[in-house]
Order: structure tokens, then C-alpha cells, then sequence
């Protein structure tokens, strides 16, 4: 339930609605736009009279919010979010962030590739230090040596740092070392108790939709986070699971222009998994642009045909730099019809 307060309602009256309702055992979000004050009402809604709570002086109307997702709604906050990923590097609400690195951190070479990627146009850095592989026999990544190789990077070329977390007890870690952004892999969509640790904190969460997983059931997973109070989440679409055989995944470009409409988080494309093949990558980055993507990720590799994982859909450092170009222009016309 939400509930819209009228323009002319001063900071006292909102404190007593806020501790009206509170006093019923919901939980309260206020999203203040430009143009109007929201209330969100989370809990059993049942306990306030959607009628008396209309009554009131101060509220304008009120709205039941038939979606299970609340807080990750667009009707609780209809203006986007923009989030702060370190460095004044922000995304949502019309910023534009590539993320682009190695699948994996093997070693210093990381930082070469760092450097090649910031000169051509990238603003973020990935890279897997906890690798999940389908294989216990494949490489699972550097670990805490990987993440500090990281740091090394962030600190000489003041880029956000981006890498995924697998076990709720590694979240500490992450925190401790300053890791930016803090990614969930499509895997660990639906593993509620990391969900709720990376939640519990206030850094950025890139959470990647799961490999058969609904838009619904992506959103939840994003309410998960934001109901242990980070509200810091980025979406990531990277492709589901179909009949196709002919790439790693199907690329759903639909669901970033769903998600824009349902949510108002940012959502980034992942055209790397979602293809699985380097020579589709950029054909795919050039959609999610044009649908409306606030970023994407990249994988990018110096040699991919040595790289320990997810070779086969690494660009190499001049393949993103013409990748790059392309973006700028396929975004350029998309955000001059915007304007029109």
C-alpha cells in the first residue's frame, strides 16, 4: 500500500503519519520526488484502513500494490534511482557506467588490462576473485588474492571495483577491503541468505538475474536485499536458459524495458554470458543500448585463448575499444529521441 501525501504537508505532520502507522507494526519508506511525497507501508496492510488513511488531512490518496515486490517497485519510488558506485561514478537516472574486465583476476596482468579499458571509455572494473564453475575440478579463482589485486588497480586508476561474492561469510571480506560493488552471480540469485548479508550492508549489489528465473522472481530477489536495508541494487540481465543451443543463453532484452517499467532500480546488460561467443558480443551490447540499458558488462581479456575462464566470449582490448565507439553512437541516438 502507498499512500501520497499532499504538497502543502509540513515535515511534522509526515513524522506523526510515519509514527501512526508504524504504530500498527508496518514498516515505513518515504520516497520524496520533485512533485509529490510517498509513503510505502510494508507488513500485513490489513491492520490500516486504507479508507481512514485517506481521511486524514495530510494524505492526497491512496493505492494498494498488487505486486509482491514493494520496495524494488516503481509505484513505491517513481523516480529512478541513481546509485553511487565510488569515485563519483553513478548509475541509473540517465548515467550511463561500462563495466569491463577479465572473467577472472589472474594475476597483475589485471591492472594492464585496467588500464586498457579506462583509456577506451570504460568507467568500472570486473573481475572474478570467487569464481562458482559448474566443474570442482575447474579453476575457482585467486580468492582474497584476487581481491586485493583489485584494490591495486582501483587505487592507481581510481576506477570502482566490481566482483562477485559467493558465501555470506566472504561479505566481511568485501566490506574490509573496500571492494565497490559487491556482485551476486546468476546462480546465487535465489540464495536468500547471502541475499540477506549483502543487505545488511550499504555497498552497491550487482545482481544478476538467475539462469530460469521470471522477472518476478528476479525483482524478489532484489527485495530481498533492500528489505535488510541496502537499497543499493543494480540490476543485471545476462541471459536465461531456453531450447536455443546456438549461444550460452538468450539475451532478454525484453526485460530491461519491463524492468524499467515494474522498477526503478538501474539494470545493466551482460552481453558477454549472455551470448557466449566473443563474435555475438557486441551485436548484443548494441541492443541492450538501444532498449534502454543504464550500462554493461563486458568481458574483456589481453589473450582470450589463454584465459582461465570464459575465453570464448572475451573481447580483446581492441575489440572493445571499437565496441566502445559503437555504444557511444548507438547511445547518442537513443538519447537525443529521448529528448525529441
Amino acid at each position: 500500500m502507498i499512500a501520497i501525501v499532499k504538497p502543502q504537508a509540513t515535515q511534522e505532520q509526515l513524522r506523526h503519519l510515519i509514527a501512526w502507522i508504524e504504530s500498527r507494526g508496518l514498516q515505513t519508506y518515504v520516497s520524496k520526488g520533485d512533485n509529490e511525497t510517498i509513503v510505502g507501508l510494508v507488513g500485513d496492510t490489513t491492520a490500516v484502513d486504507p479508507f481512514l488513511l485517506e481521511s486524514m488531512d495530510i494524505i492526497d490518496r491512496v493505492t494498494r500494490v498488487s505486486e509482491p515486490f514493494k520496495l524494488a517497485n516503481r509505484k513505491f519510488h517513481p523516480e529512478d534511482t541513481v546509485i553511487d558506485c565510488g569515485f563519483g561514478v553513478k548509475i541509473g537516472g540517465g548515467h550511463f557506467q561500462v563495466i569491463a574486465g577479465p572473467c577472472s583476476v589472474e594475476g597483475e596482468q589485471l591492472i594492464d588490462v585496467a588500464r586498457q579499458v579506462k583509456d577506451a571509455g570504460a568507467t568500472m572494473l570486473r573481475g572474478g576473485a570467487f569464481k562458482p564453475r559448474t566443474s570442482p575440478y575447474a579453476n575457482q579463482g585467486m580468492g582474497k588474492d584476487g581481491l586485493k589485486i583489485l584494490c591495486e588497480a582501483k587505487d592507481e586508476l581510481h576506477m570502482p571495483i566490481v566482483s562477485e561474492v559467493m558465501d555470506p561469510r566472504d561479505v566481511q571480506l568485501f566490506e574490509d577491503l573496500g571492494i565497490d560493488v559487491m556482485q551476486i552471480g546468476a546462480r546465487n540469485m535465489q540464495n536468500f541468505n547471502l541475499l540477506k548479508e549483502v543487505g545488511k550492508t550499504k555497498t552497491p549489489v550487482l545482481l544478476k538475474r538467475g539462469l530460469s528465473a521470471t522477472i518476478d522472481e528476479f525483482l524478489m530477489a532484489a527485495e530481498y536485499v533492500m528489505s535488510e536495508g541496502n537499497e543499493n541494487v543494480i540490476l543485471c540481465e545476462r541471459g536465461i536458459r531456453t531450447f536455443e543451443t546456438r549461444t550460452r543463453n538468450t539475451f532478454d532484452t525484453n526485460a530491461i524495458a519491463v524492468c524499467h517499467h515494474l522498477s526503478h532500480l538501474p539494470i545493466v546488460g551482460d552481453p558477454s554470458h549472455a551470448t557466449g561467443y566473443t563474435r555475438y558480443v557486441v551485436a548484443a551490447a548494441l541492443a541492450a543500448t538501444a532498449a534502454g540499458a543504464d550500462g554493461l558488462e563486458i568481458e574483456v581479456h589481453p589473450e582470450p585463448s589463454h584465459a582461465w575462464s570464459d575465453g570464448a566470449q572475451a573481447l580483446t582490448p581492441v575489440q572493445f575499444r571499437n565496441a566502445m565507439r559503437r555504444i557511444e553512437l548507438v547511445r547518442s541516438a537513443v538519447v537525443m529521441e529521448d529528448e525529441s
